[in-house]
């Protein structure tokens, strides 16, 4: 990758590069102490699993498809849980992550990039955090300064963080093991290497996902989608759908993808803590998949050929969004016809039924039509790509 070009000054941040560097040094000396002296039970371990989601899903949930994205609503008790145990993964206050955040995403791998991948790994993981440049920003959450919830927790994130993300496990260790012993071993367990875990967890979002993985959405920036990232990071692995469709509240938007977020968000919905969850339109994101198919193929291929499969990809695309459209119009239909059924018939509705349902096979159909002609598109790409190389 290039270097960006006049690079504004930097100084080390002593207080950030010694947290950074020092946490990850005193979590190993503390389980080697602690394991050698005490031993590990289940204990230890559920306190530290305990501590790693809830302060995990606070940032992925909360930090980032809440309050950047506004991806979904949430009522004051979710706000708060998210606030307090947000600040225990020591990032910073949910307004000054978002301010970064919004700004990545305003300004992807440019120079205001705050965490630019263009600038090298290391610096996109974790080197931007542990250096100052000019002066810090906090610009575009306007909306999150008016938070009372947000407003309280900037001003007393260290003491929120301190108690939430490393008395709190302590605590935790001392009802369940009992005594200093167990104070400690939920400090060195659910505090110290919790907090590394998510730590490096989050960071890799910001390298990994912008340098591991498949562009299946869009090329417009470095971001990428990675199944085994999403392992690591509560589904946000997903970064090239992420980063083309900012406010959705799923990174992983089929029901298979591993996003344990969106189905945390979605749970509290069934008990109206989280409300307005936005899902982009399926027709939205076929097309994009195409589109993006198409351009990782497109670069060898001659004017002429390219004009004929241009207007090819632009009838695959019209016909996909249109027959969506309609199936998604026509699946509304029978699931309203079906709350009224008890008004028809029997017979009546047993042959609207039998109609709608051949309506919506067709409709599948259709569609499935439509995706074989644009694998065929794709295929002969391929061919005159390799008949060009060769």
């Amino acid at each position: 990758m290039s270097e960006v070009s006049n690079k504004p000054e930097w100084k080390l941040d002593l207080l950030n590069a010694s947290f950074l560097c020092g946490t990850p040094i005193l979590a190993i000396i503390g389980v080697y102490w602690y394991t050698v002296n005490f031993g590990i039970s289940f204990f230890e371990i559920g306190i530290l699993f305990f501590m790693y989601v809830v302060s995990g899903i606070s940032i992925t949930a909360g930090y980032h498809r809440l309050f950047s994205h506004r991806s979904y609503s949430a009522s004051w008790p979710l706000r708060l849980f998210y606030a307090i145990f947000g600040a225990a993964a020591f990032q910073n206050s949910v307004i000054k992550w978002c301010s970064d955040h919004r700004r990545h995403h305003l300004k992807t791998d440019t120079e205001e990039d705050p965490y630019s991948i263009v600038r090298g790994f290391f610096w996109a993981h974790m080197g931007w955090v542990m250096v100052s440049e000019d002066e810090e920003k906090i610009e575009h959450v306007k909306d999150l300064q008016e938070d009372p919830i947000l407003a309280w927790q900037d001003k007393h994130i260290f003491k929120i963080g301190g108690f939430a993300g490393i008395i709190f496990p302590g605590l935790i260790g001392m009802l369940l093991i009992g005594g200093l012993t167990g104070f400690f071993g939920g400090f060195i367990w659910g505090g110290l290497v919790r907090l590394v875990m998510v730590h490096h967890g989050t960071f890799l979002i910001n390298s990994g996902a912008h340098y591991w993985g498949k562009q299946n959405y869009s090329t417009k920036n470095t971001s990428r989608d990675s199944p085994i990232l999403s392992l690591l990071t509560f589904g946000e692995g997903y970064h090239n759908f992420h980063h083309t469709f900012q406010t959705d509240y799923r990174n992983g938007h089929k029901w298979y993808h591993w996003d344990p977020t969106k189905w945390w968000i979605r749970v509290f919905s069934f008990i109206k803590i989280t409300k307005n969850l936005h899902k982009v339109p399926s027709w939205s994101i076929e097309n994009a998949r195409m589109k993006t198919s198409y351009e990782h193929k497109e670069n060898n291929l001659n004017l002429k050929i390219k004009e004929d499969y241009n207007q090819r990809l632009k009838n695959c695309t019209r016909q996909i969004r249109n027959l969506l459209k309609d199936l998604k119009k026509k699946r509304i239909e029978y699931k309203d016809a079906k709350k009224n059924r008890k008004m028809l018939i029997k017979e009546t509705w047993r042959q609207n039924r039998i109609t709608m349902k051949l309506k919506i096979k067709e409709v599948k159909s259709n569609i499935a039509i439509v995706r074989l002609e644009f694998k065929k598109l794709i295929k002969e790409m391929n061919i005159q790509n390799n008949a060009t190389l060769i």
